[in-house]
């Protein structure tokens, strides 16, 4: 017996990029920097929050590359000549990346208390309805 994935599926025709998608999230190597939490605002609504204590707005960058949400942080290292005797609160850069399904689109950013909200808004699909003409003889 053979197993059956999404993208052999004998009803899911089409769908081999979205199996490339869930195997690419699979290998995809977070180390949990920074934390981040996932909510439903609403029913076509969702908020990305991310901990990002000690980063000021410059040191991020928020884009949208191949329906992928990514986070960037690069804090700039001091310039101070400064004797830390004890340094736990390093400057370390991270990217994080979220898949974005089709529709979802970013709505807004904002930081507040060390936190960066990322709201991004689901439009509804439009109902599409093809007829489709059968002609007779060899379609091709």
């Amino acid at each position: 017996m053979t197993k059956l994935t999404l993208g052999t599926h004998p009803f899911l025709l089409g769908f081999e990029q979205l199996e490339r998608l869930v195997e690419h999230t699979a290998k995809t190597g977070n180390d949990g920097y920074p934390p981040y939490n996932i909510e439903q605002t609403s029913e076509t609504s969702y908020r990305i929050t991310l901990a990002v204590a000690g980063f000021r707005e410059e040191d991020l960058a928020i884009t949208v590359e191949n329906r992928q949400l990514v986070v960037r942080g690069r804090q700039a290292e001091d310039c101070n000549d400064r004797t830390y005797l004890h340094r736990g609160i390093a400057a370390r850069q991270f990217q994080r990346s979220f898949v974005l399904a089709d529709g979802v689109e970013v709505d807004g950013a904002g930081m507040e208390n060390g936190l960066l909200h990322i709201d991004l808004k689901r439009s509804a699909p439009e109902t599409v309805l093809q007829r489709i003409k059968i002609s007779t003889g060899d379609p091709s």
